[in-house]
């Protein structure tokens, strides 16, 4: 019973090791253009069946690259802007980050036939770090009142949509970041209509984009 408890402890640090290994190498592969399972696997020095025991398909690969860029560079970011005293230009410059890092990944976007979904999901606990900034940016009067936590996701996905696929220059999300952050509070802005709980309507529009 002994040897049995001490072998588990290592057959974890062996699978959190594989999962490492495996995310950084998603971030490789995709970085360099379209990659398959079998190229991430060999990347990360690791047989397929290795792979499909911890990612089961693309979307899982996709998931934890996403997390990786959340955990790695956004997530600090959002934690030094915390006491910024002009709260809009830091959500812009954090969604820029955002969009600059998932350009670098230039398959990902592609690699997932469901990445809008995907994207939604793990942006969404990236929404409840940028929650206490969107709220200090409204008191300040720098983002209309009516936007919630919960449209955070779908903006910053309709952006990666449109921004971050191949062919797309920096100067070119420049200029879209802002005239996007710029519609968040116009002088005369038609309330939002209310958020409906199991509308996918966005969702479906992006996950059609990045199919075409």
């Amino acid at each position: 019973m002994a040897a049995k408890n001490d072998r588990t402890p290592r057959r974890r640090v062996d699978a959190r090791s594989s999962i490492e290994r495996i995310t950084a190498a998603g971030r490789t592969v995709l970085g360099k253009g379209e990659g398959s399972l079998e190229q991430i696997a060999a990347e990360a020095g690791v047989g397929i069946a290795t792979l499909y025991r911890h990612f089961p398909n693309r979307e899982a690969v996709v998931r934890a690259v996403l997390e990786d860029i959340l955990d790695t560079d956004l997530i600090p970011l959002v934690e030094r802007a915390a006491h910024s005293p002009h709260t809009r230009q830091a959500l812009q410059e954090i969604a820029t980050l955002l969009l600059d890092l998932i350009t670098e990944e230039r398959g990902l976007v592609t690699f997932a036939s469901n990445f809008a979904d995907v994207a939604v999901d793990v942006l969404q606990r990236f929404s409840a770090s940028l929650h206490p900034l969107l709220v200090r940016a409204q008191q300040a009067g720098e983002i209309r009142p009516d936007l919630t936590a919960e449209d955070i996701p779908h903006f910053l996905v309709m952006a990666v949509a449109g921004l971050a696929l191949p062919g797309t220059t920096p100067s070119l999300r420049a200029r879209f970041i802002t005239l996007l952050f710029d519609s968040l509070n116009p002088a005369d802005a038609t309330a939002l209509p209310p958020l409906r709980t199991g509308e996918d309507d966005l969702r479906t529009a992006v996950g059609n984009v990045t199919r075409a």
